[in-house]
């Protein structure tokens, strides 16, 4: 259907991974239309407590006893288990993956110290980390979240570079005329204008995207540029799915 009445909301997990893992009947960049982005949600880098103080600290423990830590995964090929290759292919240190069904089986052992790391998201880490069950390294963006303004960047904690998030954004099908597109674009950018959903989602740890950010041409350029940087790395870690 092409007349605006069929959208999808998705993801990097659905509109970026899921092509690296499994046999889709679609092309995830060339049969959709963009329309708009509607936020971020960065990763935190979290540790059990005692781990380490910093993340220059864990980067170095990491390093010094390769395979000796782990890190907690929301299953094989989630976006937890892919930030956590990124974060070995960038600092060259090695650690062991445990998967759960679920990031919050995973943050429950880390609370426990059955496990190290955890790459998590904001929205579900933000709570334990304010209650001091488990220490934030880092948040993987460019700027320090809205609501918890004493986490530092990756930039700032000496990982540049390191930017990961689980966004979420709305298509139609490819055919689907320019006028409609840009009527969803608009409701969906009037939306994100709201103060009262501005704020909710800012104490969610979720960052909203600029005006310019949320056009439909962003959204194709910067869904391309996700699909760029992420496949590759899969490709290169040669995970199985069971």
């Amino acid at each position: 259907m092409t007349d605006g009445y069929t959208i999808s909301l998705g993801n990097i997990s659905s509109h970026v991974l899921v092509e690296s893992f499994y046999p889709v009947q679609f092309d995830v960049l060339h049969d959709f239309s963009p329309v708009a982005l509607l936020a971020s949600n960065p990763q935190v880098i979290v540790a059990r407590n005692g781990f380490a103080e910093d993340l220059h600290g864990a980067i170095a423990w990491l390093k010094d006893n390769p395979d000796k830590a782990s890190a907690g995964i929301a299953g094989v090929g989630s976006v937890s288990h892919v930030a956590g290759l990124f974060f070995q292919k960038q600092t060259g240190t090695r650690f062991q993956f445990v998967p759960y069904r679920g990031v919050n089986l995973a943050q429950r052992d880390l609370i426990g110290g059955q496990i190290d790391l955890l790459f998590d998201q904001a929205v579900s880490a933000l709570a334990s980390v304010r209650a001091g069950k488990i220490k934030a390294l880092a948040v993987t963006s460019k700027t320090r979240l809205g609501s918890v303004h004493d986490i530092p960047t990756v930039d700032e904690a000496g990982l540049r570079g390191f930017y990961m998030s689980v966004w979420n954004a709305l298509w139609v099908p490819k055919d689907t005329p320019k006028e409609i597109v840009a009527k969803l674009n608009a409701a969906a950018m009037d939306a994100l204008a709201d103060r009262n959903v501005r704020n909710r989602m800012r104490d969610l740890g979720l960052e909203i995207p600029s005006p310019g950010e949320q056009t439909p041409a962003a959204l194709g350029a910067f869904h391309k540029a996700e699909i760029d940087k992420w496949q590759p790395i899969i490709k290169a870690s040669n995970i199985k799915l069971e």
